[in-house]
């Protein structure tokens, strides 16, 4: 019954939110790198902050420096969302927000500092690439319950972090999708959605990664990470501007130039990290989760180049048509 007033709470709350957005008019305009064609309320995506509240409220404030970090990334967000943000803020609260959840995963310990610098640098490079992701119906909401789902089922038996934040963060992920899984969607995440639920993700994965001191687990997000890291190496390549917008990515050729349904893409993405993550799990502890997690990212590598080796000349088409370089 709890979790059923948290998922009603939650849906109430999106729904007035709604209502603030279309007063204020938060919403996203497309343009010639959008893969959406209609105007849509932007920021939708804030139920996942809120939700994290909640989760606080309900079960006690459990991690009080991840949730300062937290609101302080999702409100910088949420500014930048209905007004642009210099890009020198915008990262020195990220940097602020990452160095405050390190406190409730532990690397200030003498045992851990040396990972401070590396994890930052992972951090903050996963919050930006996951920011990425809004603008496919459904992409941002399915992608983090693949994320969340295999992460449920190991703290089941390890117990790393407190269930309930898994659970609540992946109900708010369910109350977005009612509303972005669709055709036309009513809302996207916005910055403050995607970065909201990067930041949660993060957390969880930290602390499932600390406590068995084995990265593999980074796997969980080895789709999108795969796409992530590739799409920016093809763009050093093209020596474009890294800062500026573009729609390079698989899932954004899948949706505009392949012409797929937003919401087969995510199911796509959605699945296929799904397999990858209980994979993992059911190959059990060892070297062969090692073998599993090399071999896993040379497959997803060679299908990215093999996917834009076959179809990026249509993207190519797109640009030319719209007389960008």
């Amino acid at each position: 019954m709890e979790y059923i007033g948290i998922a009603i709470l939650l849906l109430v709350v999106e729904l007035v939110y709604f209502k603030v957005a279309d007063r204020y008019n938060i919403i996203d305009k497309p343009n010639e790198r959008s893969s959406h064609t209609k105007v849509t309320l932007r920021g939708g995506g804030i139920i996942f902050l809120i939700g994290t509240w909640v989760w606080a409220s309900f079960f006690g404030l459990q991690y009080p420096y991840f949730l300062i970090g937290l609101t302080l990334i999702g409100g910088i967000s949420f500014v930048d969302d209905i007004r642009s943000v210099p890009n020198k803020l915008r990262l020195i609260v990220q940097f602020l927000s990452m160095m405050l959840m390190f406190v409730d995963l532990g690397l200030y310990s003498a045992t851990s500092w040396w990972l401070l610098l590396p994890a930052l640098i992972v951090s903050v490079g996963i919050i930006n690439a996951y920011n990425f992701m809004d603008g496919i119906n459904g992409i941002t909401g399915c992608y983090s319950l693949a994320v969340l789902a295999p992460l449920y089922y190991l703290n089941r038996e390890t117990q790393f972090v407190d269930e309930n934040l898994i659970l609540v963060t992946g109900l708010s992920a369910v109350v977005f999708l009612v509303f972005n899984f669709r055709k036309k969607a009513k809302c996207f995440a916005g910055d403050v959605g995607s970065v909201s639920v990067a930041l949660i993700l993060l957390f969880i994965l930290g602390r499932l990664i600390i406590y068995t001191q084995n990265p593999v687990y980074l796997l969980f997000l080895g789709v999108y990470g795969a796409d992530s890291v590739l799409t920016i190496v093809h763009r050093i390549k093209l020596k474009e501007n890294l800062g500026e917008a573009h729609r390079k990515h698989a899932y954004q050729l899948m949706s505009n130039e392949l012409k797929m349904q937003h919401r087969l893409v995510s199911t796509i993405f959605m699945v296929l990290q799904l397999v990858i993550s209980f994979g993992l799990i059911f190959i059990g502890e060892g070297c062969g989760q090692w073998i599993y997690f090399i071999a896993v990212v040379v497959l997803l590598a060679i299908g990215y180049v093999a996917f834009m080796k076959k179809n990026y000349h249509l993207h190519e088409e797109y640009l030319q048509r719209r007389g960008v370089k």
